[in-house]
């Protein structure tokens, strides 16, 4: 058994999946290091660039919480996946502010519900509040420069004779909410994300729920350009020992990883979509039954139209015997 599965089996006695709430997560963000991948609290800077310079990330925290993790950023898929879910249900003014209770909350992302989970949540928050971003992604041309925080503000209620955290409320901020609204902004994650332990594991999915997608022949990427996109504090050498380890367990939710080599050589990683190959052969055989039955059709039709064409020049002239 995977260890995904025996994860699968140990969430499954405490907290319910959500199946009524498919989650959602922003493409731009997936791809590019946003987040710290460790639990440890980390400080230093995630500094990104794009291979064309077209796109930077810096990343800051508060020294007093750090930077996000990508634990942390399991609220704002949560966030993300409500707001969609209001949006596909019709409701048409849809919320920047989202009211909930600490222990839905952690149901949903599948985490600890007793103490130790609410004291985790409340860093969690704090943590996504403080943390700074700038970006050239989604920035005025004349500024080229944005910058935000994950959450504007949250509250969290508490009993007042027993201490139990309740009412829960997070403002999304205007750069998180304009990202989510916008049309064919957001994919979906498999459920199992959750269930991932390792940070790397996370980033590794995200990028390639991202870029490798359904596509029938996958997508290759280079470990260099894979530990860039992670942001991950490791040299690259630990940072590809690592790799190997999740290569070789293959046990992401959704695809199969294998190691490749580009044309110049280079280390790579080429990641697949279970299942992709097949679904590539039953959409070709059905588009090319679709245009042979088109074909046959238009033949019929035009054979229906030459028939009728010779049936008129056999009816003899009027008055003819």
């Amino acid at each position: 058994m995977s260890k995904r599965a025996i994860r699968d089996q140990e969430f499954d006695l405490f907290i319910p999946r959500m199946n009524n709430l498919p989650l959602k997560d922003q493409r731009e963000v997936m791809e590019r290091p946003f987040f710290s991948l460790s639990k440890r609290k980390r400080l230093k800077p995630i500094e990104y660039t794009s291979p064309d310079g077209e796109v930077w990330v810096h990343v800051s925290g508060n020294p007093e919480f750090g930077i996000a993790t990508i634990w942390d950023a399991d609220i704002l898929v949560w966030a993300t996946s409500k707001i969609n879910q209001m949006r596909e249900q019709g409701q048409n003014d849809l919320p920047r502010t989202l009211h909930t209770t600490a222990y839905d909350l952690l149901k949903a992302i599948r985490r600890d519900v007793g103490g130790k989970g609410y004291k985790e949540l409340q860093a969690a928050l704090q943590r996504l509040e403080a943390t700074t971003i700038q970006t050239s992604m989604r920035a005025p041309k004349r500024q080229k420069r944005a910058q935000f925080g994950w959450l504007d503000e949250w509250t969290m209620d508490v009993d007042a004779e027993t201490g139990a955290p309740r009412g829960l409320t997070l403002t999304l901020s205007n750069w998180v909410y304009e990202g989510l609204v916008r049309d064919r902004a957001l994919l979906t994650l498999h459920p199992d994300y959750f269930t991932l332990s390792g940070g790397v594991e996370r980033a590794i999915y995200r990028i390639a729920r991202k870029h490798a997608g359904d596509q029938p022949s996958g997508w290759t990427c280079r470990v260099s350009v894979l530990h860039d996109k992670t942001g991950s504090e490791s040299p690259l050498k630990q940072f590809t020992y690592l790799l190997k380890r999740i290569v070789a367990a293959n046990d992401l939710p959704d695809y199969d990883l294998s190691f490749a080599s580009t044309a110049d050589n280079a280390a790579a990683v080429h990641f697949i979509r279970r299942g992709a190959v097949e679904r590539g052969n039953l959409k070709a055989n059905l588009t090319r039954l679709a245009t042979d039955s088109d074909r046959r059709a238009r033949e019929d039709a035009r054979a229906v139209e030459i028939d009728a064409l010779f049936d008129r020049r056999r009816v003899p002239p009027t008055g003819e015997q």
